[in-house]
Parts: C-alpha cells; sequence; structure tokens
C-alpha cells in the first residue's frame, strides 16, 4: 500500500479521540497562497497578540500534502490555522500545556500508524520540506487541546442513566440513530482476494463524496444508486455486533472492512442523533429466504424485482415455492444475536413486509429474496450501554468545543495580510 495512502489513513483514524472541529478542517487544508515579496518569517495573519507567519503557512500545507490530506482552498488553510492560535490562546490562560515526554509519545504513535518508526517518519516529512518543529507543534496543539476540551467540560458532557436509557430505547422513550452510507462489495471464492484489496483501498477515502462515489461503482446493495446512503436508523436496530462500531467512529470516519457471508461491508458514519421517539429493541425476528438461481445476474435482479410486486408478505412466499425442493424457501424466527451478520444487517434497513435483494449465497450462484416478516418487542436487553454512553459523551465534547472556538472567533481581533 502507498505511503501517502497510509498517513492519509492517519489523519482520518482519529489516534485522538476528541478532535477538535477545527483540526478536523486543518487536516483538508493543503494550499496555502503567499506573494514571494513577504518575508517568509513576516505575519500573514495576526490573531489577537499572537501571529500566524507565511513560513506556518507553507509549513502546514507541505505537511498535510505528505499525508495525503485531500486538497483545500487558501481560507481553509487560514482558518484552520486561526482556530489553532484562538485554541492555543485559550489553553495559555487556562495553563494548559501538555508535557514534551507526551507529545514525543504522540509522536511515536502517529509514526506507528504509518508503520514507520519515528526516525523514518521525521526523515520522510524532512525530505520534502517538514521541519520536526512542525509535526511538534501539531501534535501538541491536537495533546493539548483534548487535556483542556475534556477537563472544562467532560463533567457536563457525561450522559445521565435517564440519557442513557433514552438513548437505548428503554423507558419508552427516545433513543439513539445513526446516519450511515454503505458499500457491500458481493465476494466469491475466486474474487476474495481482488475484493479485500478493494475494500481496504475503499476504508482510505477521505470525505463523503469520495465514499459516495466508490458505492455507486462498486456496492451491490440497493442504496448503490443513491451513492450507499441509508436513511436515519435506530441504533437498536443494527446488529448488536455492529453497533459498538458504528459508536466508535466520529462523524465522516469509515469502517474497517467488515467480513460477511459471500461479502464484505464498509460503512461511513454522516450523523448521530438523539431522537425523542422510541427506539426498541426486539427479542425475536421473523424473516423469510426465497433463493433464486442466477445469482445477480439482470435476468434474476429482473424476475426478483417482479416477484417483489406480486406479493404482499411472507406467508405469500409459500405459494410461490410450492412444489419446489425443500431448502427454496426458509423461514426463521430468531433473536438478533442469533441472525448472520449480514441478513441482520439488511433486515435492520427494512420496514415490515419489504424485501432486500442485495445477498447472495451457494458462492454468488444464488440470489436471496430476503423478506421482513414480523419483530418482537424487548426492552429488557441491555448491552451497549458503555458505548453509548461514550458516543454520547464524545458527541457533546465536540459540540461544546466547535461553540467554544466560535466564540473565541467573535470576541478575537484578526487581520489577515
Amino acid at each position: 500500500m502507498q505511503l501517502i495512502s497510509r498517513f492519509s489513513r492517519i489523519v482520518r483514524s482519529g489516534w485522538l479521540k476528541p478532535v477538535a472541529p477545527a483540526l478536523a478542517a486543518a487536516l483538508l487544508a493543503l494550499s496555502t497562497g503567499h506573494s514571494q515579496a513577504q518575508s517568509l518569517f513576516s505575519p500573514a495573519i495576526k490573531v489577537n497578540q499572537d501571529i500566524v507567519t507565511w513560513y506556518e503557512l507553507q509549513q502546514r500545507q507541505q505537511f498535510l500534502t505528505v499525508l495525503g490530506a485531500p486538497g483545500a482552498t487558501e481560507d481553509e488553510v487560514r482558518d484552520s490555522l486561526i482556530d489553532e492560535r484562538l485554541r492555543k490562546q485559550a489553553m495559555r490562560d487556562a495553563g494548559i500545556e501538555v508535557a514534551p515526554e507526551d507529545i514525543q509519545v504522540g509522536i511515536d504513535e502517529f509514526a506507528a500508524r504509518g508503520r514507520l518508526s519515528t526516525d523514518e517518519f521525521l526523515q520522510l516529512l524532512g525530505e520534502s520540506g517538514v521541519s520536526p518543529e512542525t509535526v511538534r507543534d501539531f501534535v501538541a496543539d491536537q495533546l493539548s487541546w483534548r487535556d483542556y476540551v475534556s477537563s472544562r467540560f467532560l463533567s457536563q458532557a457525561r450522559p445521565s442513566e435517564d440519557e442513557i436509557n433514552r438513548a437505548l430505547g428503554q423507558a419508552g422513550s427516545g433513543g439513539l440513530q445513526v446516519l450511515m452510507s454503505e458499500i457491500i462489495i458481493p465476494v466469491t471464492p475466486q474474487t476474495l482476494a481482488q475484493a479485500e484489496l478493494l475494500a481496504e483501498e475503499i476504508a482510505l477515502l477521505e470525505g463523503f463524496d469520495a465514499f459516495s462515489s466508490a458505492a455507486t461503482q462498486y456496492s451491490a446493495a440497493g442504496t448503490r444508486d443513491d451513492g450507499g446512503r441509508l436513511e436515519w436508523l435506530n441504533l437498536t436496530d443494527l446488529p448488536p455486533a455492529l453497533q459498538p462500531v458504528i459508536l466508535g467512529l466520529k462523524t465522516g470516519d469509515i469502517t474497517q472492512p467488515l467480513s460477511l457471508p459471500n461479502a464484505i461491508a464498509l460503512f461511513q458514519l454522516r450523523g448521530l442523533r438523539e431522537v425523542s421517539t422510541s427506539a426498541p429493541r426486539y427479542s425475536k425476528i421473523d424473516y423469510a429466504i426465497y433463493n433464486m438461481a442466477g445469482g445477480r445476474s439482470a435476468e434474476t435482479l429482473a424476475k426478483a424485482a417482479k416477484l417483489r410486486e406480486q406479493i404482499d408478505n411472507c406467508d405469500d412466499l409459500y405459494g410461490i415455492a410450492k412444489d419446489q425442493p425443500a431448502g427454496v424457501l426458509q423461514r426463521v424466527e430468531a433473536s438478533p444475536s442469533e441472525i448472520p451478520r449480514d441478513v441482520a444487517l439488511e433486515l435492520s434497513k427494512l420496514d415490515l413486509n419489504e424485501v432486500s435483494t442485495t445477498l447472495t449465497g451457494n458462492n454468488g450462484q444464488t440470489l436471496k429474496f430476503l423478506m421482513l416478516c414480523t419483530r418482537t418487542l424487548d426492552r429488557g436487553e441491555d448491552t451497549t450501554r458503555v458505548d453509548v454512553a461514550n458516543a454520547l459523551t464524545q458527541q457533546r465534547l465536540q459540540a461544546f468545543a466547535e461553540s467554544l472556538v466560535e466564540q473565541l472567533r467573535a470576541d478575537a481581533t484578526i487581520i489577515e495580510q
């Protein structure tokens, strides 16, 4: 895998969890202008009593270019460094300063995520014109801002037990919903290796548009025509094993490739919200699978589309499967944890009596016509409280940090050259 791609993954992977919103903008910044008539060390921007030099603008651009971050405008570069100065001023006033040994550990971790030693990492950057001080300042800002936001807002950000209950859809009110995009890549024994390489490359993508484009090109899910975009889903509707994976993402993050029977899945988190409506859990899910020969051929998909128009509910499938071999129609009632992950994922997107034709079986030779029959409510399961609490805390810390930076900017005197 290319080195620049590895570092692109570092930037996106969120090695520092409570990332400042301004940092996210900074990671997109790749281009900045500089008048040749200006001295490199003359002020490009004045932020209250502090300055940003032309040299710092150029260093930030080069640093992010080596990391493989996507392009951005000059205005975005300037805005990210303005916000960085404002954060430093707030931390300076609060007496927050990260220890040198912690900065070194941060640099070591940064390098390790690119599968390099620290010396190799700094040498690579140095060959591209990036100074070690630029790296050190960048890492120090992330670490100190994390400590500052946590020390100032953590007590306010922690959810109460009632809030966790609501997010889990318990107590009859409220819930947590996620907004995702998906890519489902079908695999057979012959295509597995190629599909795995493709999935690894997709996992390195940056931004919503890039993921959407990949979904349109490679996904077999019905959402491919909409760039892989799913509607808001209740957290509790997702397969239990997938819930903590999604909650561990920040907005824009992409999961590592997830192995499914006959497929590889990737998901990108587009949003997370608390809602006032109930988001129940289910103890049993009743579904039917009608196996159709031909896999995802155009002919079989056309037959599936026609079948979908002919039936109203799962019971209608018995008439369709009459006189056909045993096993053509499967009717299953199981708890969410007992359902295969690929089936559970498709069921999470369906309302009662809706159909999915995304899945295949028999090494891609059979199309699974999947229909959701019924769901049985169960509010007693409580398996993701810690994950939900952490997700809510991080979401609120980010909101507090965004609000603080906006207020600092509104109160600041900013002069740009």
